[in-house]
């Protein structure tokens, strides 16, 4: 007799249906409703998690699709454990075969319609294991609910991600991408991402979000790591081969075939390398993910996440104050310090309001600063008399003295490099792994965390720092031979051992502010950023083009981690000065440019933004994010982005081109706000208005203008 356990948890429904020996996972969404008129035939999907073993074939004709795994599809229903922890509901689903366990993990968040999910594997068996392929979430009926076919009422939205082009979503319907139904038989097509190396997201960003226009349900999901990772969407049921006689099967249901679904997972070995030689007695735990289910638009789930972050992110003062930072690198003195130049600078940033000031990549060497990373000992050409001279000043001007470190590399140029011993790096097929004129440190020797440790009390105790810019400008590749069961496995657990290293290294300095930066954005994932308190959005030179940046970079960083640069050149236009300000003002302000050149006016357009800032930032680490224009293009005219702080809201509004009038439609949960007041910049008469249909107008007079408005 089949028998259902229905959860209902901050408003997501979870249904599982045990059905003899097999447990499936039939209703994840916001809704009861789906699982009305479920016929018995889709419900023989639904798997929990796909597990791969190497040698055990697959109980379905799958392509490259990670589906109908084996012995994944043979597993037995064990045991369901509803417990509590500090973060709240949590779901345990234990499935047993041939002495292995698979667990399939669901932590809620109280008041949160977002899951965290992950997947434990136990071999309690005599032999060893050899896995290919483990399934952090998968849920099988993502396209269930409504009247038409998943090709017309799907849509799936992806974020490219690339070195100064941060965070570009866009949206195809599936037929779009590939996908579509065919007769008899499941296609053997996927629409997939992926992610090789160490730097996490050098394409894209590790998220996605599967959209039923019809039925307004959608879901959006995170990987949360810092290395290899895969997620893939495709079309389940159809042709498989059934456990007990290995039959050929082919399953319809109805005018189609089969469902979408999506699912997702750390490194594989098919996509990047990856195998674990499991022992007996041994567990692997897969990277966990996040996935928010509910109905409404696209950008919702966003405001959603952005609550979830708060929750698993490690606690520290940076996130709570939100202190400005002056950092000298861009459009500024690009690598170049010396207490000569620094000088004039912390005069200037302190007068112009800010908090922290860091001397970025060049510091430790006189030559080239880009290959000489490693040895992290202060130049004597570059600061007479001792680093300790511009180190002291920009404590006297009531700053945070900050320095730039690439902890992870060690340089072609690094002095002393022969004395280090090969096996503090990665190696394939027998060679120490380069890139970019480094070497990639590997993580789990203990003798590179105690040097990097070492580094790290220098910068503190010696030098006297508080806030660390935490670079990382190569990719690791695959993974390392060194051992390891693969080149991934040698990867994963570096990541894992940077990760650990990283707590070690925050809770013995919990007040030390480190950045994490990978040549711009190209490692934010949540892996990083649920211990880094602040994230470099982009590297992006052009204010233009990193103002589309900055408006849609919250749906990756939460707003107070999310550093934008304000760099303001001498001689610009005025609203060259307060558009670099405005990118930032309702994120983190990462302030650079040679402030003390600036002429008089446009220094004062940067300190009213500062000040504006102060007055505005204790909203912004409680506050989610909406966007009235739609989350920006590089080719838009109109750009928006918000932040609902409940009582009020603010709106950062960008004319790029087009016409001087934008209408926009107020959401729901800003219909309340009357009135919209200008608060930068203060010279400005351009306006927004509310109107009692619900609708805001802003007219900005000039191109290429921005402006923040007040909602209350």
């Amino acid at each position: 007799m089949n028998k259902k356990i229905a959860i209902v948890e901050n408003g997501i429904h979870m249904t599982f249906l045990i059905a003899g020996e097999t447990v499936r996972l039939i209703n994840f969404s916001d809704t009861d409703k789906f699982e009305e008129g479920m016929n018995e035939v889709l419900q023989q999907n639904g798997y929990l998690a796909e597990y791969q073993e190497t040698g055990m074939g697959s109980s379905d004709h799958r392509g490259r699709k990670h589906i109908g795994c084996n012995p994944g599809c043979w597993m037995k229903y064990k045991n369901f454990k509803d417990t509590r922890t500090e973060f709240g509901r949590k779901l345990e689903i234990i499935q047993e075969y041939n002495g292995v366990e698979l667990v399939s993990h669901y932590q809620f968040f109280d008041g949160i319609k977002v899951i965290r999910s992950w997947t434990e594997v136990i071999n309690n068996s005599e032999q060893t294991r050899e896995i290919e392929y483990v399934s952090s979430f998968m849920y099988s009926f993502a396209s269930y609910g409504g009247m038409t076919g998943w090709e017309k009422k799907m849509r799936l939205y992806q974020a490219s991600n690339s070195w100064y082009d941060e965070c570009r979503w866009f949206s195809n319907t599936l037929p779009e991408l590939g996908l579509n139904p065919i007769n008899l038989a499941q296609s053997t097509k996927r629409i997939y991402l992926q992610n090789e190396g160490s730097w996490s997201t050098e394409e894209h960003l590790p998220m996605g979000c599967l959209r039923n226009e019809e039925t307004g349900t959608e879901y959006l999901w995170e990987i949360e790591h810092n290395g290899s990772w895969y997620w893939e969407v495709a079309e389940s049921l159809g042709t498989m081969f059934t456990q007990e006689n290995h039959n050929l099967m082919i399953t319809s249901t109805g005018d189609q075939i089969g469902e979408i679904y999506f699912q997702m997972s750390g490194p594989t070995e098919w996509e990047s390398q990856w195998h674990k030689s499991l022992k007996p007695g041994e567990t692997f735990v897969s990277v966990p993910v996040a996935v928010a289910a509910l109905n409404g638009k696209f950008e919702d789930s966003f405001a959603e996440m952005v609550k979830y972050r708060r929750i698993i992110r490690r606690k520290n003062q940076d996130n709570e104050t939100l202190p400005v930072i002056f950092n000298d690198y861009m459009n500024c003195l690009f690598g170049d310090s010396t207490t000569e130049k620094l000088i004039p600078l912390i005069d200037a940033a302190a007068e112009a309001g800010c908090e922290y000031f860091v001397i970025d990549c060049g510091w430790y060497t006189d030559q080239n600063w880009w290959a000489g990373v490693g040895e992290w000992q202060p130049s004597k050409r570059r600061y007479p008399g001792g680093i300790d001279k511009p180190i002291q000043y920009i404590r006297d001007k009531g700053m945070i003295p900050g320095l730039w470190l690439e902890i992870e590399v060690v340089g072609f140029d690094c002095l002393h490099f022969e004395n280090i011993p090969d096996t503090w790096f990665f190696k394939r097929h027998g060679c120490v792994v380069s890139d970019q004129c480094r070497y990639q440190l590997d993580f789990r020797n203990p003798e590179v965390r105690d040097y990097a440790t070492k580094v790290i009390d220098r910068m503190v105790n010696e030098f006297g720092v508080g806030y660390i810019k935490m670079d990382y400008n190569i990719n690791s590749g695959i993974g390392t031979e060194v051992d390891s069961d693969s080149l991934g496995d040698g990867l994963l657990e570096h990541n894992r051992a940077y990760l650990s290293w990283l707590d070690s290294i925050f809770e013995k300095y919990p007040n030390l502010v480190i950045e994490n930066c990978g040549s711009g954005g190209l490692r934010m994932d949540y892996a990083m950023l649920s211990r880094h308190s602040i994230q470099s959005s982009s590297d992006q030179t052009d204010y233009i083009k990193n103002a589309c940046i900055a408006a849609s970079s919250v749906t990756a960083v939460n707003p107070e981690q999310c550093a934008i640069w304000s760099y303001p050149m001498s001689g610009q236009d005025k609203e060259i000065t307060v558009m670099n300000m405005v990118n930032a003002m309702l994120l983190r302000i990462h302030q650079s440019g040679h402030l003390g050149n600036l002429p008089k006016e446009q220094f004062e357009f940067v300190r009213e933004g500062i000040e504006v800032y102060k007055q505005i930032r204790d909203d912004i680490k409680s506050a989610t994010p909406f966007w009235l224009t739609g989350l920006p293009q590089f080719s838009d005219d109109w750009f928006t982005f918000g932040l609902n702080c409940g009582t009020h809201a603010y709106l950062a509004v960008w004319r790029i081109g087009g016409e001087e009038t934008l209408n926009m439609q107020l959401t729901k949960e800003l219909e309340k706000f009357t009135s919209a007041e200008l608060i930068y910049p203060g010279f400005s008469d351009d306006k927004a208005m509310i109107y009692s249909n619900k609708t805001i107008t802003a007219k900005l007079r000039n191109i290429k203008t921005a402006r923040v408005f007040k909602l209350f």
